[in-house]
């Protein structure tokens, strides 16, 4: 018989005991798929009392998360512990150390530290696989890396995180503020009790920052990366956004140009006609766009004990069949050192909402302040008609500079008449 493939999990939270259920409940397919069996031997976690719903009797146990990877009889380490620093990092580094293949789930460990993880793993020639890190149990990774090799990427983007798809999708659909949105969310155990990560765009800004190192073959570069969250998104501005023919979206956007790379993560007004505006709820979904495929539209979860347990078993068995691929699809010395662009040189259109006291000059005020940064309208609405009081004015322009803008929303901002401070939403042309 096949000698199996010996795993070490760290990390026994959601995904990492739903590792250890997947490989017992799916043992036979996977042994079929893999050439040989499968099976844990080895965990490490921080609470050996604490009921995870699966049995852990049996398995040899480390307190140290990181002297898991120097067990002889592991021959594969496992990390779902997260977070950048710490027993993560330690048990990465040490397993890489030791001349272990290392499957992780840990998309922010890979945003920060990806470049020297994959230097390392290159150097000591065993495999780094992190399927599981970006938009859960669709296979992102493989499908930019190894299904569309032959391509040269324009744009890969995506919503990548479904705790802000889901509180958009709410506020859509039910007129809710953000507020109120979030709390449900986190009743329902879409939110962590502190959503920061998610709903200020660190989450899906990691996932991107992978992304864009494996679709245009080049070092990871968290610190590249433009990353604004959902806080400022309004119950108005997705209305008047439906209005237009538009729905509001947490999208990361990663495109290659002529001067280098751009990396973004925003809430963004996308053409209700494009495939990932409907997709909604938790779900996520990346898009890549290559020269010899055209588009290509990947859908499905994008967090949860099945599907990242899913990705991260994918990974065991590419392992086991000894499978494998460059960390960021090319080795290191064929790596692009295209530079990160910054935001100010974005190029495209914008949505204005401003919130002015209806009295005589004020759209001449605003408008002056566009036309003086070289930005033309296309369009404007004023919904009603309230002397004295505020009301809502919305801009649509055409394509101009970020900088451009930034500077006729400060001139904006400062008038006598503008009551708040001016919502701006970035129009995609996708």
């Amino acid at each position: 018989m096949t000698k199996p493939l010996s795993v070490g999990v760290a990390g026994l939270g959601t995904v990492g005991a739903g590792v250890l259920t997947l490989l017992r409940d799916n043992a036979a397919t996977v042994a079929a798929r893999a050439g040989r069996p499968i099976a844990v031997t080895a965990v490490s976690a921080r609470d050996r009392t604490r009921d995870r719903g699966v049995s852990i009797a049996g398995l040899r146990w480390y307190d140290d998360a990181a002297a898991l990877a120097n067990d002889p009889g592991v021959d594969v380490v496992v990390e779902t512990i997260g977070g950048t620093e710490g027993p993560a990092a330690d048990l990465v580094r040490a397993a890489l150390a030791a001349g272990k293949p290392v499957v992780t789930a840990n998309k922010a460990l890979l945003a920060i530290h990806g470049a020297e993880l994959a230097a390392t793993a290159e150097a000591k020639g065993v495999a780094l696989c992190f399927e599981a890190a970006v938009a859960g149990g669709i296979p992102a990774i493989k499908a930019l890396r190894e299904g569309l090799a032959a391509n040269d990427l324009t744009r890969v983007m995506g919503i990548l995180n479904g705790t802000c798809n889901y509180i958009l999708t709410q506020m859509r659909e039910r007129g809710i503020e953000f507020a109120q949105a979030l709390t449900e969310a986190q009743k329902l155990g879409y939110a962590e009790a502190d959503p920061s990560f998610d709903v200020d765009g660190i989450d899906a800004a990691h996932k991107l920052a992978i992304l864009a190192a494996l679709a245009f073959g080049r070092p990871v570069d968290f610190a590249g990366v433009h990353v604004e969250g959902i806080r400022s998104v309004s119950a108005l501005d997705i209305k008047l956004a439906e209005e237009l023919g538009y729905r509001i979206k947490l999208l990361g956007i990663a495109r290659r140009t002529d001067a280098g790379i751009e990396t973004r993560m925003h809430p963004c007004m996308i053409p209700v006609s494009h495939p990932i505006a409907r997709v909604d709820g938790v779900f996520n979904a990346v898009v890549a766009e290559g020269d010899f495929v055209g588009r290509v539209v990947l859908e499905g979860r994008g967090a949860g004990a099945g599907p990242t347990a899913s990705a991260v078993v994918a990974d065991l068995i590419d392992i086991a069949r000894g499978r494998t691929t460059p960390v960021w699809g090319v080795a290191s010395a064929a790596l692009s050192h295209a530079p990160s662009l910054p935001m100010s040189q974005r190029v495209g259109a914008y949505y204005l909402r401003l919130m002015v006291v209806d009295r005589p000059g004020v759209i001449a005020d605003v408008t002056a302040a566009l036309r003086d940064n070289a930005i033309s309208l296309e369009s404007m609405l004023q919904r009603g008609r309230a002397p004295g009081e505020a009301v809502p004015v919305v801009v649509t322009t055409h394509d101009c500079e970020e900088s451009q803008m930034r500077a006729a929303i400060a001139r904006i901002e400062a008038l006598e008449a503008v009551v708040e401070k001016p919502a701006m939403i970035r129009i995609e042309a996708l």
